[in-house]
């Protein structure tokens, strides 16, 4: 490991820079990492901590490594063709058979989106009394505002500085509480699936490797076009893109692990099942004091509103795809679907009677559209016809196949009532 970061990140590759070069690239995946840091990653974490304790942090760091795989091979579209995702199903598929399997990822955006907003609504509700339905007005609103009016430069500067505070929350959470430890490290490499446990299995797996995160990697990646810049430039890219997804997801497996981490260690030792994220939250402030319930919904809130602008953000991707165009949230295509999608997610939230189960069954509906995403994908980034001589080696393409069975097989057994 030690040797291939000399050899492809030492001072002959960076002209002395070094570390700071890599650091300089960092910032399209941490826009996908809010994707899995959102309030339905908190409903699935907090329901496996509460009712399995330890045991389902496998599961975290099975479905981390998962999304490195499927999230670097979409930016390895984006890096090699100059497509994201939605235009390459255009362009390369039957007018028909894309715009269903578009339409479907856009149905998967709204569902994303829908947890996102909720989460923001219940967060602003535990902060400061709001109807859930007005927070989620005003969580639709401000997310669409900061769209509307920011670049991709300044979305990731708002989405790094909005990760930062989930991330330090939690840390400063974990400090309040004393963790097994040895018990965690073993949790996290040793796969258990109790009684009762496939469908929190399954909303983690679609909390964490979601469909519109696929999307939206490709097109923030595409959206550089180092495709025209020449085969050095492509490959150097590759190599500080596949650094940039290791780091970010780094960070997102780190954050859902404190997650599962926090809800064991304070609810499932108590005994307590989470299943509501406000009741969870003053639950915490006898357990760990008052300023714990706190940090958790500021937390909370940060999650839904970054989380938030990435879904509209992968909606306007999807439909600007519909139409062969890259995302342009000034171009009416992108701009449609951005509205739309948040159209829909309030109007789902003002349709959900309990608002925790709605965070976890979301999840894992995005979960049931996730195999739909991962093949064809993997279709378009293994056709030598899509990527010329970047398309997917032989061994990748068995392994993004075995990923994708995988999630296959967990969704029939959460379909069958496994």
């Amino acid at each position: 490991m030690l040797a291939y970061l000399r050899r492809h990140f030492g001072a002959r590759q960076t002209g002395g820079h070094g570390g700071l070069e890599i650091m300089r690239h960092i910032g399209p995946g941490l826009l996908v990492t809010v994707g899995f840091i959102d309030p339905g990653n908190w409903a699935s974490n907090m329901a496996a901590g509460s009712e399995f304790g330890y045991s389902l942090l496998w599961v975290v760091t099975l479905s981390t490594l998962m999304l490195i795989v499927l999230q670097h091979n979409a930016a390895h579209l984006g890096i090699a063709t100059g497509m994201c995702l939605a235009e390459a199903t255009t362009r390369h598929l039957p007018r028909l058979l894309g715009r269903v399997l578009l339409g479907t990822a856009y149905l998967a955006c709204i569902a994303t989106a829908m947890a996102e907003v909720l989460g923001g609504a219940i967060a602003l509700q535990m902060l400061f009394g709001l109807p859930l339905r007005a927070g989620c007005l005003i969580v639709a609103a401000a997310s669409m505002t900061m769209l509307l009016t920011s670049s991709y430069k300044k979305a990731e500067r708002w989405i790094i500085a909005f990760v930062s505070v989930v991330g330090l929350s939690f840390l400063a959470e974990l400090a309040m509480v004393e963790v097994d430890w040895p018990q965690a490290a073993a949790s996290w490499v040793s796969p258990s699936v109790p009684a009762g446990a496939v469908p929190v299995v399954t909303s983690i797996l679609g909390a964490v490797v979601m469909p519109h995160n696929l999307f939206l990697h490709s097109e923030v990646i595409q959206s550089m076009h180092f495709e025209g810049q020449g085969e050095k430039v492509v490959e150097q890219r590759l190599r500080y893109e596949l650094f940039d997804t290791l780091f970010s997801m780094g960070v997102g497996w780190a954050i859902n692990s404190a997650m599962v981490i926090l809800a064991a260690t304070t609810f499932f030792s108590h005994g307590i099942v989470v299943d509501d994220l406000a009741a969870a939250a003053a639950t915490l402030s006898p357990i760990l004091g008052p300023a714990s319930s706190m940090i958790f919904a500021v937390a909370l809130l940060f999650a839904g509103l970054s989380s938030s602008v990435t879904a509209g953000m992968a909606a306007g991707t999807v439909t600007a795809g519909i139409f062969d165009e890259e995302y342009d949230i000034h171009d009416r295509h992108s701009s449609i679907g951005v509205a739309l999608c948040f159209a829909g997610a309030v109007g789902t939230c003002f349709a959900v009677q309990d608002a925790f189960a709605g965070l976890v069954w979301s999840q894992a509906l995005l979960s049931l559209q996730l195999p739909v995403t991962v093949f064809l994908l993997i279709w378009l980034t293994s056709s030598p016809k899509v990527m010329g001589k970047y398309a997917n080696s032989k061994p990748l393409v068995a392994l993004l196949l075995a990923i994708g069975a995988t999630v296959t097989a967990l969704d029939l057994a959460l379909l069958l009532g496994a």
